[in-house]
């Protein structure tokens, strides 16, 4: 068993520590009310016993929790008293400076809570420990200066989580789909270098490349791009090679027609559009940001976002050829080729893709074998967003979506971002942005609540307040920001095309942008306060009513303030973890609710259940109607490579039940013996979870490729104890 120190260390648990502190506080005891030496190692004995229960790494503040439970259960109260001042004194020492050590120790590489927080970031590498070092001093600013007590304390108690604070010192936002139609056609300006419409398709990936790692390095989100921007420059370059061809063949004195030109003209332009994807994916892998990782990209696939004709059947070619580049992979430094995280793929599936016959479906094919092999693209149903949205775009990052504009609709706003492809009449969304989020664990108020059901809705009331004030605190943090402070967002067109020194409020209201209320533990909640699942009736019902009052909290707050607050399903990947421990410090081991190192994922059936995958999407489809702020449904499915209709049949259902959803399966390779495929996760003799290769042993991470979907996206590093214990509790659906 190991002890995660307060620096975030993680070290091998040394009982004696524990024996040696009760030893002080007994010694500092008056003589008459002092304990024996075999009392004291009773005490020890029993917190040792139930640190290994909990059957995971435990913090040093849970175990002094412990050593204090079991003196003043004990009835040793002077003892006691004297543990609890000397905690109390150390806790003093340790606030008068709260960051030093937790940067040491990114620097010695000795944290593991660093090293586990992000599965797509090492924390060894120097630009990577360098975002870290001034995330500790965001995270002092924050807690010190910019949070209320009241909410601090319920963020470090795991009742909510106030995200990403390591960013919220500087005025960031978190998502956004970037305008990259209006950098491109209209021109842009990077790194205070003029760059005007390209003249190719080949140049206009590269750009789009360029613009793609500045918009990261200016935000601590993920952001979406789609290749319907890019599709107008195919013609552009086929238009070109029409016309080198003809002048060559003219110079050569070959004697041709426009047909053959045109057939060579367009095996150049293939080659070409194979260049150009292939920049943008070798790009996006191997560009480093600011914030020490590739950069956090979707690329969105929609057929039907541009008009049918030569340019829809152009867009079609990017598409073929973006997913036949994706199911190669990219080789790694042993030159296998592997499956990457970056960049992540939508397609929407829509009537002209869907059904065997359609023009597109060959392409539907296509996906449905990427998919197979490397877990991408994940599927939009253009049929289901209709309904639901009444429009369809992409969402953000990995599924954070955007409320539907609202500005054409009257005419009213108009076009407060000034970007030069806006098109009245036209509904917008590109160019815009999500402000950051808070999380709600819903598994701690049913917990707090205790079975009752009018505790609950009480307590739920309270803290969907707390989440509220907090959600205006991440907002007025954003009011005020000059367009300066990231000019290729502000003022260059990725977001708008601001003026210097003009403010961004205007994009904060109306709906422009949106701000969300993010939830996690709705399966632990309902089993909770029911005793049965949220795939019950009776679980369904009750699970629907508690989307449905924060549903019902965001619109009452979005008219009071015209902000457009959402109901998000946050993706928690290290937080899973942090709220699994808080819970039980708080509550102890309560079957099926705490008795995990994680929490749920937002909606999702429990990854222990045993259930069909059709049926699984189907019930998650009620639950993702009520979470419009964002949420994707996955499917965990075996090798479908040679299976491919059964893949079909799944992108079908989803096309006809859900609006977002994937499939999960594994792609792991062993670099120490060549073993191609799964990575097993075992006990190590102190409890903790590892990856082995199944073929020839191997637990050296370094020495291995590992790719697993966590949060609606694939993590290629490794992830900490809740999310590795999550990961290998998961069940087949199919």
């Amino acid at each position: 068993m190991n002890v995660i120190k307060r620096s975030g260390e993680e070290v091998v648990f040394d009982s004696s520590k524990i024996e040696n502190a009760v030893r002080k506080a007994n010694a500092a005891t008056d003589p008459s009310n002092r304990v024996e030496d075999d009392f004291i190692l009773e005490i020890t004995n029993r917190v040792v016993e139930k640190c290994n229960s909990l059957n995971r790494a435990v913090s040093v503040e849970e175990i002094q929790d412990m050593v204090e439970n079991e003196l003043m259960s004990s009835q040793i109260f002077q003892v006691a008293r004297n543990y609890i001042t000397y905690r109390y004194e150390r806790a003093l020492v340790r606030k008068a400076n709260t960051t030093d050590k937790q940067i040491l120790s990114l620097i010695g590489r000795s944290n593991e809570e660093a090293k586990q927080e992000n599965s797509n970031k090492n924390p060894t590498v120097n630009s990577t420990q360098r975002d870290y070092m001034a995330g500790e001093v965001s995270k002092d600013i924050t807690r010190r200066f910019l949070l209320p007590a009241d909410i601090y304390e319920a963020h470090d108690k795991g009742i909510i989580h106030f995200h990403d604070s390591d960013y919220f010192a500087q005025p960031m936002y978190n998502c956004c789909l970037v305008n990259l139609e209006d950098m491109l056609q209209n021109g842009t300006v990077i790194s205070e270098t003029m760059i005007e419409k390209p003249h190719s398709f080949a140049t206009a990936c590269n750009i789009a490349t360029q613009i793609i790692a500045q918009v990261a390095s200016n935000q601590y989100g993920g952001q979406t791009v789609t290749l319907s921007h890019l599709a107008p420059f195919v013609d552009i370059s086929r238009q070109k090679y029409r016309k080198q061809v003809a002048e060559e063949f003219e110079s050569t004195g070959i004697e041709t027609d426009a047909e053959k030109i045109n057939a060579v003209a367009e095996k150049r332009l293939r080659e070409e559009i194979k260049r150009g994807i292939q920049t943008i994916q070798y790009q996006i892998i191997t560009l480093m940001t600011t914030n020490g990782q590739a950069p956090f990209v979707t690329i969105y696939m929609y057929l039907d976002e541009v008009d049918e004709g030569q340019i829809r059947d152009d867009l079609a070619l990017c598409i073929e050829e973006m997913l036949k580049q994706r199911m190669q992979g990219v080789k790694n430094e042993k030159g296998v080729w592997i499956t990457p995280a970056f960049p992540k793929l939508i397609y929407v599936l829509d009537e002209d893709n869907v059904e065997e016959g359609s023009k597109y479906y060959d392409l539907t094919k296509l996906a449905a074998e990427c998919t197979a092999k490397r877990m991408v693209p994940d599927y939009i149903s253009a049929k289901l967003m209709r309904e639901l949205k009444g429009d369809v775009y992409g969402c953000m990052g990995c599924r954070s979506f955007l409320t539907p504009d609202r500005f054409t609709d009257t005419g009213t706003f108009g076009n407060p971002a000034h970007a030069l492809n806006y098109k009245e009449g036209q509904h917008k969304y590109y160019g815009r942005f999500n402000q950051g989020v808070v999380t709600l664990n819903l598994v701690d108020i049913a917990c707090s609540s205790e079975g009752d059901m009018d505790k609950f809705w009480e307590i739920m009331n309270e803290r969907l307040d707390l989440c509220h004030r907090a959600l205006q605190i991440r907002h007025n943090r954003l009011k005020g920001t000059p367009s300066d402070v990231a000019p290729i967002l502000w003022q260059n067109g990725a977001i708008a095309r601001l003026e210097k020194g003009e403010v961004i409020d205007p994009l904060l209201y109306n709906g422009y942008s949106t701000i969300s209320l993010g939830y996690a533990g709705l399966a632990e909640c309902v089993y909770r306060m029911l005793g049965e699942s949220h795939t019950s009736e009776e679980g369904r019902k009750f699970g629907l009513e508690v989307m449905q009052a924060m549903n019902d909290a965001c619109l009452k707050w979005k008219k009071e303030e015209n902000i457009d607050y959402s109901v998000y399903g946050t993706p928690i990947e290290s937080t899973t973890y942090k709220f699994a421990k808080c819970l039980q410090e708080r509550f102890g081991v309560i079957p099926h609710v705490t008795d995990k190192n994680y929490i749920t994922n937002s909606y999702h059936v429990h990854v222990t259940e045993e259930i069909d995958a059709f049926d699984k999407l189907s019930k998650e489809s009620k639950f993702q109607q009520l979470s419009p702020g964002g949420a994707i449904s996955y499917v965990e499915v075996p090798n479908m490579q040679n299976n491919i209709p059964a893949v079909l049949e799944l992108m079908k259902h989803i096309y006809n039940t859900i609006l977002y959803a994937e499939l999960n399966t594994k792609s792991d390779y062993c670099q120490v013996c060549g073993y191609d495929g799964e990575i097993e996760i075992k006990e190590d003799d102190n409890k903790k979870l590892i990856w082995q290769c199944p073929n020839c042993g191997n637990t050296d991470q370094n020495k291995m490729n590992v790719a697993r979907r966590t949060c609606g996206y694939i993590g290629t590093q490794y992830w900490n104890q809740g999310r590795t214990q999550e990961i290998k509790e998961r069940v087949l659906h199919l």
